[in-house]
């Protein structure tokens, strides 16, 4: 692994009963950056998360972090290794206040010593919500909920978020919010990987862009690079038909 990447998949493959939903996927992600993974419906996005966050097992290849081997290491070793994953549905703890909800994360994730208040503080301010550190999470707007779940999955001290479309289903003044935490986050020293299905947050926010069809990588490269690939744009919109409409001229 080179002395830049923070996490690298060789010839990852994935199969169910025959159905293979992740086809020999191979790439390195560079520390300090932020890479937008993207792709229709059933491209594999989040079976991918699945494998690198440990809740699914490779059927074949090798998963690195940090030059360690984690190929199907159990999901709370990756986790104290520093890997976090910030889910797009918040499940938080309802009735405890945002803080207390932030704490918890706090006491898990990276192994070694910590300061669970300074972290907690420090993870507030990053995602934008230490204004709400009081608030109890039942009164949270859907915003900033996605704040919450990315507060609390950067509490356990990771050096890799692994973020489930954290713009998803946001207003353009909440999307804009979360693209600052990202960058933020990501100036932090965290290396941000992020699915995302709203292509102008991707090609705003991100440094690379990797894109999933069926399984398998068929892009990789800066954002105006890849939403200008011919595969990538039959991936999402399919091949037009060149013949005219009936009662139209071509």
């Amino acid at each position: 692994m080179s002395a830049a990447s923070i996490l690298r998949l060789e010839g990852v493959s994935k199969s169910f009963r025959g159905l293979r939903a992740i086809a020999e996927v191979s790439f390195a992600i560079e520390a300090g950056s932020i890479t937008s993974i993207i792709g229709p419906n059933g491209a594999g996005k989040s079976t991918l998360f699945n494998l690198v966050t440990g809740y699914l097992a490779p059927t074949a290849g090798e998963i690195s972090f940090k030059d360690r081997r984690i190929t199907g290491m159990a999901t709370n070793r990756i986790a104290e290794l520093g890997v976090a994953r910030a889910f797009q549905i918040a499940r938080p703890f309802r009735d405890l206040t945002v803080f207390e909800n932030v704490r918890i994360g706090a006491l898990f994730g990276k192994a070694g010593v910590r300061d669970v208040e300074v972290t907690v503080r420090r993870s507030l301010q990053l995602a934008a919500i230490a204004h709400l550190a009081e608030q109890p999470a039942n009164t949270l707007t859907v915003g900033q909920l996605r704040h919450l779940e990315v507060a609390r999955a950067i509490a356990t001290r990771a050096d890799l978020l692994l973020a489930d479309e954290p713009c998803a289903g946001l207003n353009p003044t909440e999307t804009a919010a979360m693209i600052d935490v990202l960058r933020l986050i990501r100036d932090s020293g965290v290396t941000v990987v992020l699915v995302e299905h709203d292509m102008p947050s991707v090609m705003e926010v991100s440094d690379r862009v990797l894109v999933l069809d069926a399984g398998a990588l068929i892009a990789d490269g800066p954002p105006h690079l890849v939403a200008s690939n011919p595969q990538v744009i039959a991936a999402y919109l399919g091949t037009p038909d060149p013949s005219p409409l009936p009662g139209h001229s071509p």
